[in-house]
């Protein structure tokens, strides 16, 4: 097990605020730089083709300012593609996205999408770019991922975390067997999506995960306590699931 799971915060819905009235406030980067001091070992921004949350000039600001590394989550495409070249971050996670979706639905199709992607994930691994496909917990998506020359797969967490109790372990069981399944593969495996106070605990406990991207939540309970308040509980509570001698965090 990894000593230390590493939270990335998804900054993302600090520029939508910023976008529903115009102007520069609230700011992406001061919220990437709260993060950091309150924490955080990564930030996570998605640049959309329509440029709905994060806009090409926050990209160039969070490479320019911040010191945490910076992964781009990017559709595969051209355009995204050549961003992400010219700016060279830290890591570059593929999702899928459509343009009518509020938010990201469900994983990538590595496996039916291996001759679309494989362009994609060989030119940011020549960059130098730690690469990463966002799927679905399921074998054949991780067997993709693997063959395409992914050195990264972040597992989609919202069917665990948006489970009713009956439901949930066996949601729990996919997100642990796929995280296994990477790892046999040599895979660094990450997760998220959904996740908030109440699911983290038993997703931080899967010894062969690394990362957790976490954004829509911590931003939600920032309007009510602060960010940094809500990303410090979120990493107590990540810490406190790595020692399971220990008691939960209420």
């Amino acid at each position: 097990m990894p000593r230390h799971l590493r939270l990335g915060v998804n900054i993302d819905h600090v520029a939508t605020i910023r976008n529903a009235r115009g102007g520069r406030h609230p700011d992406p980067v001061r919220a990437a730089r709260l993060a950091a001091s309150a924490g955080a070992d990564g930030i996570t921004a998605h640049l959309r083709e329509d440029r709905r949350h994060m806009t090409d000039a926050d990209i160039e600001r969070l490479i320019a300012d911040i010191e945490l590394p910076l992964n781009l989550e990017m559709a595969a495409t051209d355009e995204m593609l050549g961003i992400a070249l010219r700016h060279r971050p830290h890591a570059a996670c593929i999702v899928p996205e459509r343009r009518a979706e509020r938010t990201t639905e469900g994983g990538l199709d590595a496996d039916g999408g291996r001759g679309h992607l494989a362009r994609f994930v060989d030119a940011l691994n020549a960059a130098g770019i730690r690469t990463s496909l966002f799927i679905e917990p399921d074998a054949r998506q991780i067997e993709a991922a693997a063959t395409l020359g992914a050195p990264v797969v972040e597992l989609h967490t919202g069917a665990y975390c948006e489970a009713g109790a009956d439901a949930a372990p066996a949601q729990l069981a996919r997100i642990e067997e796929a995280a296994a399944a990477a790892d046999a593969l040599g895979l660094e495996c990450h997760a998220g999506h959904g996740i908030a106070f109440d699911t983290v605990g038993p997703i931080a406990r899967i010894p062969t995960l690394a990362e957790l991207n976490i954004g829509h939540f911590l931003i939600g309970e920032a309007i009510f306590g602060g960010l940094d308040k809500a990303i410090g509980r979120m990493r107590t509570l990540m810490d406190t699931a790595r020692r399971p001698d220990d008691a939960d965090v209420a």
